[in-house]
């Protein structure tokens, strides 16, 4: 099975590529998500494809795509959905909201006050959402695909670091190189329109969202050795132990460690994990849930400087 979800994940990565130029390592941590069944936080300044490679890789997986575009007015119910009164038939209906879907995209999810964060963030914990003392089950998969703005703040209401907390992964996009944004410019000189993603010829590599379950519950067969086990502990316990850090990783943060690699592994067509998934994923697993001193951010140290910090302190398994 890891061989045959290679293979598919090698096939989505191309197709990502007809309409999104370079950051495959993206799109490979986006499936990691997608088959850990986690949520995504995806941090980059704007006009670095983030919308487009999320449409992309629904379309590859053949799941239901919607896109909500956080703004401080919106409110829970825009999110969820709500029950409203039909005249005509005199009775309530239920009023699904955009998260009844495969695939959702929280477009700036910083901009929107925290009681419509809340609604979202239980949705992807739970999945399910209580609507008028109703509870609804969401569809299988459920992914959110989350987006802000890593350098303005103005007018956002930052995620506490709970919640923070449960987003598998936090990813970022970075400006591509220039040998890429001169294929990025050409594209569009050739006539590419980034809203028509099927005229660029973006095809489906599953037969439909029941695919995806199934590899969901194929990744967890990745075998993973105590020697590595023990390996993600140390890693994340470091973290908490270093005085630049107010705050390490939790329980969750070793959990989505060890899961996220058994899939990283398996999309690299290997039936089990070896040190270097581990490294590989190290930054996107605890980047976001590493709390700095006042001081240490001061002095201009990040998160991603902590994180190497620890891997060049513990000790690799052979």
């Amino acid at each position: 099975m890891a061989q045959t979800l290679a293979a598919a994940a090698e096939r989505i990565r191309a197709e990502v590529a007809k309409v999104v130029v370079g950051q495959e390592a993206v799109v490979e941590r986006l499936l990691v998500a997608a088959l850990t069944r986690g949520h995504v936080l995806l941090e980059g300044v704007p006009g670095t494809a983030k919308t487009l490679i999320t449409k992309a890789l629904a379309i590859c997986l053949r799941g239901e795509f919607k896109r909500v575009q956080f703004t401080p007015d919106l409110m829970p119910s825009d999110v969820i959905g709500t029950t409203v009164f039909d005249l005509q038939s005199g009775s309530f209906h239920l009023r699904k909201g955009p998260v009844f879907t495969n695939f959702l995209l929280a477009d700036e999810v910083n901009r929107t006050p925290p009681k419509t964060q809340a609604a979202l963030l239980e949705a992807m914990e739970e999945r399910q959402v209580t609507i008028d003392g109703s509870t609804h089950v969401l569809q299988d998969p459920f992914v959110v695909f989350a987006t802000q703005n890593p350098i303005e703040y103005e007018g956002t209401y930052p995620l506490p670091e709970a919640q923070l907390d449960r987003f598998l992964l936090k990813v970022r996009i970075d400006y591509p190189s220039e040998q890429e944004e001169v294929r990025l410019l050409g594209n569009y000189h050739r006539g590419f329109d980034p809203h028509r993603l099927d005229l660029a010829g973006v095809q489906p590599v599953v037969e439909g969202p029941d695919d995806l379950v199934a590899w969901q519950a194929s990744v967890q067969g990745i075998v993973v050795s105590d020697d590595v086990l023990a390996y993600i502990a140390r890693i994340v316990r470091q973290t908490r132990q270093l005085p630049n850090a107010m705050l390490g990783g939790s329980p969750r943060a070793s959990i989505a460690l060890l899961l996220g690699s058994k899939t990283l592994a398996a999309l690299r067509g290997r039936a089990y994990v070896i040190p270097d998934d581990i490294k590989d994923l190290a930054h996107d697993a605890l980047r976001h849930r590493i709390i700095l001193r006042p001081e240490a951010e001061i002095e201009g140290i990040t998160t991603d400087a902590i994180v190497d910090e620890v891997l060049d302190k513990v000790p690799v398994p052979r």
